[in-house]
C-alpha cells in the first residue's frame, strides 16, 4: 500500500532518480486513470479499500462532470513560452563553464537574451544534444572545465525539462487523448475492473453495504459511456465507438478505440456468463431486475445453420444468444437449467454445463436448440 495518496488515489508511475552511487529517490507523476485502473483489477486491495478509492476517484480532479466520466488525467495549465528554458541566474553564477561560455559568446551551450535571462540553446532536444555540443567545445579553452562541471550541465538540463515525467501528448495537447480529454478505452477498462472486484467481493463474502454500493458505481461508470447519451450530449451517434472527448468537443476519431472488447466483456459479466475449466455457467449477481422484459416479446435470431428464427418471450424473462444458441432467463423458486434439443430436454439442478455439454456450445453442432436459465428473484 506504500502507492496510495493521502486522497485514497494510488500513484500510478514511480519515478526513481539515482542521486549517487548509493542512494536513489522517489518522485510521483500527477493522478493518472489508468493507476487507479490498474490498482481495482490486480485484486489486491479488498472490496472496502476499492470502494474508498472509487469515493476518492468521483470526487478527484479526474471526474468531469458534464460527461458524468473520467479524464485520463487532470485538466493543467500549461506554462507559456516565455516561462520555459529558463536557466536560473544561481545556477549560471555557479558554474565557471556556463559563466566562461557567457563571457566569450559562445552560444553552443548557453544564450542570453535581451532581458538577461538565460537558455539552453534551443536545438537541443535531450541529454545527448547536450553532451554532443559539449564534446564540440574547443578542449584547449575549455576542456578542463567540461571535465569538472559536466555532470552538473546536465543536472541542471534535468532539473529544468524534467524529461523523466514527460508523458507526452497527455501533458501537452488539447485533444487527441490530451488534456481535459476523457479518452472512452480507459473509462472502459475503468468499468471492467469495477466488474472484476464486484465479483471479487460477492466470492470473498464481503458485506452486502459494500457490494451494493460497488455496484452503484459500476452502473454509474457504464451510463457515463457514450452508449447510453443523447447524441446531443455525446456529439455523435452514441452507439459507435469514438476515440475521446475533449473538452468543449463532442466526441472525436469515430471507430478507432479498442474500448469494443471492455464493453463485450462487461456485458458477458452482467449476464453472469462464465467459463471455468471448460464448463460454461451462468451466475448473474449483477443483473439487474429492470432488464427484464416488463410485456411479452419476441427475439429474432440467426442459428448456427445460418437459418433466421424467431422467439416468443414472456414477462419477466430475458434472452440473449451465445455462440447463436438463445439463453433465456427466467424467475424460478429453484435454480437450475433445461438444455432444449430438438427432441428431448435435459434438465440440472445446478446452473453449469458439463464439459461435453459445453463443448456442444462452443463448437456450435447444433445440436442443443436454446438454454433455459432458472434463477430466483
Amino acid at each position: 500500500m506504500a502507492n496510495k495518496r493521502k486522497d485514497n488515489l494510488f500513484h500510478a508511475y514511480n519515478l526513481m532518480t539515482v542521486e549517487s552511487d548509493s542512494e536513489v529517490s522517489i518522485s510521483y507523476l500527477p493522478e493518472m486513470l489508468e493507476g487507479q485502473v490498474a490498482v481495482l483489477s490486480s485484486g489486491f486491495i479488498s472490496g472496502e479499500d476499492s470502494l474508498e478509492l472509487l469515493n476518492a476517484l468521483r470526487s478527484s480532479a479526474l471526474f468531469r462532470p458534464d460527461q458524468y466520466s473520467y479524464l485520463l488525467y487532470p485538466d493543467k495549465d500549461l506554462p507559456r513560452f516565455m516561462v520555459k528554458n529558463n536557466i536560473p541566474s544561481k545556477k549560471v553564477n555557479d558554474s565557471k563553464l556556463l559563466t566562461k561560455l557567457l563571457e566569450d559568446g559562445n552560444s553552443r551551450i548557453i544564450e542570453k537574451d535581451i532581458s538577461g535571462n538565460c537558455h539552453f540553446n534551443g536545438s537541443f532536444n535531450n541529454a545527448e544534444s547536450l553532451k554532443a555540443a559539449l564534446a564540440e567545445l574547443p578542449d584547449e579553452t575549455y576542456g578542463s572545465l567540461i571535465k569538472d562541471e559536466k555532470q552538473l550541465l546536465l543536472d541542471i538540463f534535468e532539473d529544468i525539462f524534467d524529461h523523466k515525467a514527460f508523458t507526452g501528448r497527455s501533458g501537452t495537447f488539447f485533444g487527441y487523448e490530451g488534456l481535459g480529454s476523457i479518452y472512452w478505452h480507459m473509462v472502459s477498462k475503468l468499468l471492467l475492473s469495477v466488474q472484476e472486484t464486484c465479483l471479487l467481493a460477492v466470492k470473498n463474502d464481503e458485506s452486502k453495504v459494500t457490494i451494493g454500493k460497488l455496484l452503484e458505481h459500476y452502473y454509474e461508470i457504464n451510463e457515463g459511456i457514450g452508449v447510453h447519451k443523447s447524441p446531443e450530449l455525446y456529439g455523435a451517434f452514441p452507439t459507435d465507438p469514438y476515440s475521446h472527448t475533449p473538452g468543449g468537443k463532442g466526441a472525436q476519431q469515430p471507430g478507432m478505440t479498442g474500448q469494443v472488447k471492455e464493453d463485450i466483456l462487461c456485458r458477458f459479466g452482467e449476464l453472469g456468463v462464465f467459463v471455468f475449466n471448460g464448463k460454461l455457467q451462468f451466475d448473474p449477481r449483477l443483473l439487474r431486475y429492470e432488464e427484464f422484459l416488463r410485456k411479452p416479446a419476441s427475439l429474432t435470431y440467426v442459428d448456427v445453420s445460418k437459418q433466421v428464427k424467431q422467439i416468443d418471450l414472456e414477462v419477466d424473462s430475458l434472452c440473449f444468444t451465445y455462440c447463436q444458441i438463445p439463453i433465456i432467463y427466467k424467475f424460478s423458486e429453484t435454480e437450475g437449467l433445461e438444455i432444449v434439443h430438438s427432441d428431448s430436454v435435459i434438465e440440472l439442478d445446478e446452473l453449469v454445463l458439463s464439459k461435453s455439454l459445453s463443448k456442444k456450445v462452443f463448437e456450435r453442432t447444433g445440436e442443443i436448440d436454446q438454454i433455459i436459465v432458472s434463477i430466483k428473484k
